[in-house]
């Protein structure tokens, strides 16, 4: 069976305001996991939140979802949200 980082992408299944339903063909990604999807040109990051089963997660989305559409190909970062440290 392939892992999810073999199979690191997956499609929209269903918008709901900043949720975002995620169906992937292998094994789901892990919780708090980062995934990217074109939204009208912009990057647009997602959070793994919940597994819902049938090979689908639901994430949150870190902006507007305005202009995305389900079937759009999501890819998975490979880890969590990351944010740089001031170390002054």
């Amino acid at each position: 069976m392939r892992t999810w980082q073999e199979t690191n992408s997956g499609t929209i299944a269903q918008i709901i305001g900043a949720v975002v339903d995620v169906r992937f063909e292998g094994e789901l990604p892990p919780i708090l996991t980062a995934l990217t999807v074109d939204n009208a040109g912009r990057s647009l990051v997602l959070e793994v939140a919940q597994h819902l089963g049938e090979n689908t997660v639901r994430t949150v989305a870190m902006d507007t979802t305005d202009g995305l559409v389900r079937g759009a190909e999501v890819v998975a970062l490979g880890g969590a949200l990351a944010t740089p440290a001031n170390t002054e």
